[in-house]
Order: structure tokens, then sequence, then C-alpha cells
């Protein structure tokens, strides 16, 4: 069963508060190259749907990085704010992000056969290969 949680936070410099009203506290890892290259690592994200918010949207760069998804950061800084599906209210939130997230657990990891061999993580989680990705979570055509 998924809980959520009312979240708040901010990037580095502190130009942009995120404030999510329902974020999940099941967090998932993306192992995909483009989250790869983006953060050196996986992607810890939670999903907070359509509950988002910006405190100052002029300081938030957003990037289309495929056909479906759009990544958000901070102009100022570079902090790493989303991962949104274009056409919806959909966000990741990237877990350390929120000033209180101890609450949030890992509990799943997409593209696992993308994974790099330089890390790895000891948490029991669902592992969906990047077949089983798309199978699942695809925004319809």
């Amino acid at each position: 069963m998924t809980s959520n949680k009312c979240a708040s936070g901010s990037c580095l410099c502190g130009a942009v508060c995120v404030h999510a009203s329902s974020a999940e506290l099941n967090a998932g890892a993306c192992h995909c190259g483009m989250c790869v290259k983006w953060g050196g690592a996986a992607l810890l994200s939670v999903h907070c749907g359509s509950g988002v918010s910006f405190s100052d949207e002029d300081a938030v760069q957003r990037y289309q990085s495929s056909e479906w998804a759009e990544r958000g950061f901070c102009k100022h800084c570079g902090t790493h704010l989303f991962y949104r599906l274009i056409g919806q209210d959909n966000y990741s939130i990237p877990v350390g992000l929120f000033d209180d997230n101890t609450a949030f657990h890992m509990s799943q990891q997409i593209f696992i056969d993308k994974k790099p061999g330089y890390y790895s993580f000891a948490d029991d989680t669902e592992n969906l290969t990047e077949a089983e990705t798309f199978a699942r979570y695809a925004p319809p055509e």
C-alpha cells in the first residue's frame, strides 16, 4: 500500500521552493541512460502527481529530454527539480530535494538492465527492465 505525505524543499541556492501536496512515500530509482547522464547515477525520486508548485517559475528552466518527458532545474544553481511527463501534470521529484526526507523508502528500480556497474543498492525492491518499464508506464499513443 502506498501512503502519501505533504512535502516541501528547495534547490541549493534557495531560489526555487517546491511544494508537493501528495508525495508518495515509495521512492524509485531510474537507471535509464538519460537519468544517469543527467545526474551521474540513478535518479532517486518520488511520484508527486499534479499537486506540485514552485515558488518562482521564472527561475525554473525546463528541458524536453524526450518526446514524452521534460526535466526541470534551477536556472541559478542547477539543482534538479523534477521529471515530468509532457501533457500531464505528473511530476517525479528527486527525494533529496525535500527538507524532511526520512519517511521515504526505496521500493522500485526501473531500467534495471541499463544500470551501470559502478553502483548498487542494498534495498529489496521491485526491479523492472527497460521493456517492462515501457510496458507498464509508456504514455498512450
